[in-house]
């Protein structure tokens, strides 16, 4: 299904995303030959299975592009620093790239505390956040010109979904497992939420630390509350073991996740145990045999040039820099934050033939794309649940 939403979302920071940088300030991290690009990963936290192919797509996309003579004659340069999911981390490695660095501009950052982290410290040299790898909608609300986001938000799709998905399992009993953080809030508020416009309250509520592994106490609290459909606010390794720890005590309930669970690593982590799970989605996984014969012969090079096939977070990673070079190349010669920020909302509907959802930023809307819908984990495989 498609959703066209917009959000008036207040946080406590407006105040100071709202503070005004001059107008024509000299932008750093640009030269006459070169442009800094930064980005934030993690690279040995729990997060390191999507960062690590994030990473490689985007400098997949930054190769291609230099290769063909760069953007109006400047050559793209990627600055990656590791976060370990850590926002102490993230602001210390924020410091480093902005500070230091001097990059132009942050793109792809991983996760919402990080990017919360990171973001003031952006914000005061006038470094724009862009294309954020996590849909908490503090990444483009309140609408400011150092914050562009580009995949459905976490309240807004787990708002839409949740209902639809309760309805259609038949299910009669709703509880909720979530990371105890921003990330883990948004997809329980939006669950809540859409559950709430049926007239459905969570039975059970049960939270966890980042990093944790054992699940056990949240599971047997689950189970005990009779719970037919759990709402999930959880990650890469999360996901599978709550699963696996629910099906070893034969707890079997409609298990549904965010985007943030939306990858193959879920079913390679979790086998049998996650199979039957569903989740929200925007963008085809990039199966190297998938009928797009575009994904395919983009699967053949990335293999090509990795040795390894490409995962979701590839296909992310080369969007966001193919996106961010359009946004440049039509800035022109004159490329400062303001004139980027100009570009991106002046330029249109963007489109690739790889799959991922069109893209059109606006003066009045920073969220590039409110498309999402719902596939479910089928003897391995992801598949679109029309």
């Amino acid at each position: 299904m498609f959703k066209g939403r917009r959000f008036t979302h207040c946080c406590a920071v407006a105040a100071f995303f709202a503070a005004a940088v001059p107008a024509h300030a000299q932008s750093q991290g640009v030269t006459a030959n070169e442009i800094l690009i930064g980005t934030i990963q993690d690279l040995s936290g729990p997060l390191a299975g999507f960062s690590k192919m994030a990473v490689a797509g985007m400098q997949m996309r930054v190769d291609e592009i230099n290769a063909a003579g760069g953007i109006q004659g400047r050559k793209l340069k990627l600055l990656v620093e590791d976060s370990a999911y850590s926002p102490t981390r993230g602001a210390q490695v924020a410091q480093k790239l902005v500070n230091q660095d001097r990059i132009f501009v942050m793109a792809g950052t991983i996760g919402t505390v990080v990017n919360n982290a990171a973001m003031p410290i952006q914000f005061e040299k006038n470094v724009m956040n862009f294309a954020p790898l996590t849909t908490a909608r503090d990444m483009f609300e309140p609408v400011n010109k150092l914050k562009f986001a580009i995949l459905d938000d976490y309240y807004g799709a787990m708002k839409e979904h949740s209902p639809v998905l309760y309805k259609r399992v038949n299910a009669k009993k709703a509880c909720a497992v979530y990371q105890d953080d921003e990330f883990g809030l948004e997809v329980f508020r939006g669950a809540t939420d859409g559950l709430k416009s049926i007239g459905v309250t969570m039975a059970e509520t049960v939270t966890y630390k980042r990093g944790a592994t054992d699940f056990s106490s949240q599971v047997a609290r689950l189970r005990g509350a009779g719970c037919d459909f759990v709402v999930m606010g959880t990650l890469i390794r999360e996901t599978p073991a709550v699963m696996a720890e629910s099906r070893k005590t034969g707890f079997n309930p409609t298990f549904f996740g965010s985007i943030g669970a939306y990858t193959e690593l879920i079913p390679m982590l979790g086998r049998e145990a996650v199979n039957g799970f569903y989740a929200v989605s925007s963008t085809p996984i990039p199966y190297p045999d998938s009928p797009n014969p575009a994904v395919r012969k983009w699967a053949a090079d990335f293999k090509a040039r990795a040795n390894t096939d490409p995962q979701l977070f590839t296909l992310y990673g080369y969007w966001i820099i193919d996106l961010l070079s359009r946004g440049m190349d039509r800035a022109g010669k004159n490329l400062t934050t303001d004139t980027l920020a100009r570009a991106f909302e002046t330029m249109g509907t963007q489109n690739s033939p790889l799959g991922v959802p069109p893209t059109t930023f606006t003066e009045k809307n920073h969220l590039g794309s409110s498309y999402s819908t719902i596939s479910q984990i089928q003897n391995g495989r992801w598949v679109e649940v029309k």
